[in-house]
């Protein structure tokens, strides 16, 4: 009995005219898919920005109560988790609805890379806050409590963005599995 020959990778000529072998996996990076990654994870210096607008310790612009601008206010460190909290929820939320419009949504290597990058634009939003509040807030006195100045007191907030991606996104593919109608039956409205 003979060895069969080992295949050669998978070849094509770009659109230079050089030949170029495909990767072992016969995948080949897509620069979509970079471009998506990219942006997600870009997409953590407006949401940093907008959780030091919006949240008290910040410019306080969600609450508008004089009494929590400054972060003096022990009160106002909570509502400032929470305003971080609520915009990565939204933001992974929105990630997993585009990212269940994509072609390439089935494939487990994009999900996969818009869950990382999630977690990468998570950890950049809190230090866009941070350095706004450093750059942009008023000298704060932080001899009783690091937390006096615009600060994370829970760092597993960090863990929403891409939970909230990959969550939503799980939720969004049963949803469309229980409402696709399966061979021989007629689609989910149209009874006689």
């Amino acid at each position: 009995m003979t060895q069969p020959a080992a295949s050669s990778p998978a070849r094509h000529q770009d659109q230079a005219g050089n030949v170029r072998a495909n990767s072992s996996l016969g995948q080949q990076r897509n620069p979509r898919s970079r471009l998506w990654t990219a942006g997600i994870a870009a997409s953590g210096l407006p949401a940093g920005l907008l959780w030091w607008l919006l949240a008290p310790g910040g410019l306080n612009l969600g609450s508008g109560n004089a009494a929590l601008a400054s972060g003096a206010n022990t009160q106002g460190w909570l509502a400032r988790d929470l305003v971080l909290a609520g915009l990565f929820v939204f933001a992974g939320c929105l990630v997993a609805v585009l990212l269940s419009g994509r072609r390439d949504a089935g494939s487990s290597r994009t999900l996969l890379l818009s869950v990382g990058a999630s977690g990468v634009a998570a950890v950049l939003a809190w230090q866009t806050g941070l350095l706004a509040g450093l750059w942009l807030g008023g000298p704060q006195d932080t001899s009783v409590s690091e937390s006096v100045a615009f600060s994370l007191r829970s760092y597993s907030v960090l863990l929403l963005w891409p939970a909230a991606a990959a969550c939503g996104y799980f939720a969004i593919s049963v949803f469309e599995l229980l409402h696709r109608p399966r061979d021989g039956q007629p689609p989910a409205g149209d009874h006689v």
